[in-house]
């Protein structure tokens, strides 16, 4: 079954509200006009209910099929987009591009707004299956955890959410395909924060001091051993140190030295290991050195891990829209996504749509391709429609 054709009439609606929701961004929870947006469109298509204030800024609506699902069969669905953008400066020169300087939509996250707000006014016309759908807005994907945020006001049991689905574009991925994975699919994130005091001095007079600069170069090599020496090689691992503070004078060996990075890992058993690790390398160096280091090691979001039993149904749903050819299984990826709290919370599975070749996420450049839209929108609504069918 090719795309939905009420979608392809839809098309130019939901191109709109993506173009409007993109020169209008906002951050992490700060998503206040977005959020109203949603709202005033849920209501507007007559969901049965339109609850705000999940999770902060978070907008769920509610749409009923024709009839109750019989007994035995899934009763609700939940679907999944993000809305909140990124700390970036545009750089597309876009007629549409961010009206708000330093801000920009730069993971498609307007395109994820847009799609299931696309859906949702479908499924509120038609209602052609038993049961409800939830449709799920969230703020603050972005480091932010407002998927955590919103579970923890009670979504999945305010709404009665028995499975739930998410959805994100794929740069590089041809427009009218799709990819997938059970098991996991994006990375457990951690970060990093060490501290370095030394003893400062004078550059010529190095034996006299303990150069917080040598330390924490020392740091960041011991550091990527450990992805090197202590994980499985057959095993994922990242540890990245991408910020080092040090010094302001080429002649002043400074007293102290910072250092900020970033893990991940696509298990429990290898996310264990590198933690107890860090830590080792950290004092090891410290006694190696002289030198004083403070570490803060923080969890962040889990990893993405999508169930079997809802990824295969997920991929036969994808094969119905975009063809069998054009689904492909997606090697697990090391971003990480905070959708991975709602599928700890209920069996689902996340998803990627074609974005075709266009910039990188999180690039100044990137855009959301609007050939997309269609692709993206007839998967939520066969989703339902094959889930709880009438």
């Amino acid at each position: 079954m090719p795309i939905v054709n009420r979608v392809a009439d839809l098309q130019p609606d939901i191109q709109a509200w993506r173009r409007d929701i993109h020169e209008n961004p906002e951050l992490l929870y700060e998503v206040h006009r977005t959020a109203a947006f949603v709202a005033d469109r849920l209501r507007e298509f007559g969901c049965d209910e339109v609850a705000t204030g999940l999770g902060k800024t978070g907008v769920v609506g509610v749409i009923k099929g024709k009839k109750p699902a019989g007994k035995g069969d899934i009763k609700v669905i939940g679907l999944r987009a993000d809305m909140d953008a990124l700390p970036i400066e545009e750089a597309t020169k876009l007629p549409y591009a961010s009206k708000n300087p330093g801000l920009m939509h730069a993971c498609g996250h307007d395109g994820h707004t847009a799609m299931l707000l696309g859906a949702a006014r479908y499924l509120a016309e038609t209602r052609n299956f038993a049961g409800d759908a939830v449709v799920i807005f969230q703020p603050a994907e972005e480091g932010g955890a407002g998927a955590a945020a919103m579970i923890k006001d009670g979504l999945m049991d305010r709404f009665g959410i028995e499975q739930v689905y998410g959805m994100h574009n794929g740069p590089g991925l041809p427009v009218g395909s799709f990819a997938i994975r059970p098991g996991p699919i994006m990375a457990a994130t951690a970060s990093i924060d060490i501290k370095i005091e030394g003893l400062g001095g004078h550059a010529a007079r190095p034996h006299k001091c303990i150069d917080s600069v040598l330390v924490g170069s020392q740091l960041i090599t011991a550091l990527q051993s450990i992805v090197s020496r202590s994980v499985d090689p057959l095993e994922s691992a990242v540890i990245s140190i991408c910020e080092f503070h040090a010094g302001n004078a080429r002649n002043v060996i400074p007293q102290t030295a910072e250092l900020r990075g970033t893990v991940r890992t696509l298990t429990q058993e290898t996310r264990d290991l590198i933690e107890k690790r860090v830590h080792e390398v950290v004092a090891g160096v410290a006694q190696i050195t002289g030198a004083k280091i403070d570490l803060v090691y923080e969890h962040g979001y889990p990893v993405t891990h999508n169930h079997p039993s809802q990824t295969e149904f997920a991929t036969r749903v994808a094969k119905e829209i975009a063809g069998e050819a054009n689904v492909h299984e997606s090697p697990p990826m090391m971003g990480a996504e905070d959708f991975s709290y709602m599928l700890e919370a209920r069996p689902g599975a996340f998803i990627f749509c074609g974005n075709g070749d266009s910039a990188g996420l999180h690039h100044p450049a990137y855009n959301f391709n609007d050939e997309a839209i269609v692709y993206g929108t007839s998967y939520w609504i066969k989703l339902v429609e094959n889930t709880l069918a009438a």
